[in-house]
């Protein structure tokens, strides 16, 4: 039997807790490190996931070595720097979306490790959906036809209701509003989501795209204290797919109503998919055979799928990679990219 996968986690705020208990319940995996720029907060995450060491570094993480793998969970702007130590120290990396900040970092990236040969995952989280992972099955199997159309939205409403805390004096939301603070805006946050939700589920690639995006005032002056409040706030899009398949795709934080909701809807010529998710449930409805004829739509059961953590660790034991690995990452980085460009220009982009 071979000796179990020794964890790192790199990045100690929010999602890394999540991180810790996934990867605790993992057979054949072993939280070992816990690395932050904070050196107290990495000595408590690590007391409070019982994992045995604490660093302040990457450096000194790496200069340790005891670990097999790690989880970068740092901040967007972080991923590319110790991504690339990580792959040059010959460890495989988990990665929190997006994979970078640009396309040409990911990029970068994606070719490093490729090159050094490393398993690599990046976390595209709405990919544990089961409903999402049944639907692509479906579609593949051709039971729905040639998709020829389909409709994807991202819904939040937390700048219309207090469900997550108020963003007028909470920073966790506040820097999401501010280019200066790091933040691209709704299409940043939540556009990788649901670009991969519909990609994913359709098994289509985007070739064209047109974007408008819209930033709305929500303070005097446009600015609450340091923050200045210019990013995107709701998105809208046209994409064309490379099989001629046209669709929108759409993202708000003005969904009033709505919590965290994905929706996608697959228009194929012999059936159609409605795919509904949120962050822990999700539900899908076909319209199949001579349904079609009544337009009677009917819940299927979904079994469940493997969260990401469990496909990384499976990955490590297998050597083979899975997926979303980084090069779709990177590839959905460049959507986004051509989308600033799209609203800038008022234009379609091909993608390549």
């Amino acid at each position: 039997m071979s000796a179990p996968k020794r964890i790192l986690i790199l990045g100690t705020g929010a999602i890394a807790h999540r991180h810790a208990e996934h990867f605790a319940t993992i057979p054949g995996c072993r939280l070992v490190a816990a690395a932050d720029t904070n050196v107290v907060r990495a000595r408590l995450f690590a007391d409070e996931h019982a994992i045995p060491e604490a660093f302040g570094s990457l450096e000194e993480a790496i200069a340790w070595g005891g670990f097999d793998a790690a989880v970068n969970s740092t901040p967007d702007g972080a991923h590319k720097a110790t991504s690339l130590q990580l792959i040059a120290a010959g460890k495989p990396v988990f990665c929190e979306k997006p994979l970078a900040v640009n396309y040409p970092d990911a990029l970068e990236m994606t070719e490093a490790v490729e090159a050094a040969g490393l398993v690599n995952m990046v976390n595209l989280t709405y990919r544990n959906a089961h409903a999402i992972q049944m639907a692509r099955r479906m579609v593949e199997e051709g039971r729905i036809g040639t998709v020829r159309h389909f409709e994807a939205s991202y819904l939040q409403s937390w700048l219309t209701s207090p469900h997550w805390g108020d963003w007028r004096t909470d920073e966790r939301w506040l820097w999401r509003l501010s280019s200066s603070h790091g933040s691209k805006g709704v299409l940043g946050d939540i556009g990788i989501h649901i670009l991969d939700f519909a990609c994913f589920g359709t098994g289509l690639d985007v070739a064209a795209l047109q974007a408008r995006m819209k930033t709305y005032d929500k303070a005097p002056g446009g600015a609450i204290g340091l923050y200045t409040l210019d990013v995107n706030d709701s998105v809208a899009m046209t994409v064309e797919m490379g099989n001629g398949a046209l669709g929108t795709v759409n993202m708000t934080r003005y969904a009033t109503g709505k919590l965290n909701d994905l929706n996608l809807a697959i228009y194929g010529e012999t059936g159609a998919l409605r795919i509904w998710a949120n962050h822990v449930d999700s539900r899908l409805e076909a319209c199949l055979g001579a349904d079609i004829e009544t337009q009677t739509w009917r819940v299927l059961d979904c079994p469940v799928t493997p969260r990401n953590e469990h496909r990384f660790a499976m990955a490590l034991m297998s050597g083979d990679n899975g997926q979303p690995d980084f090069r779709h990452a990177a590839q959905v980085q460049k959507l986004l990219d051509l989308c600033f460009v799209s609203d800038r220009e008022g234009r379609w982009l091909a993608v390549d």
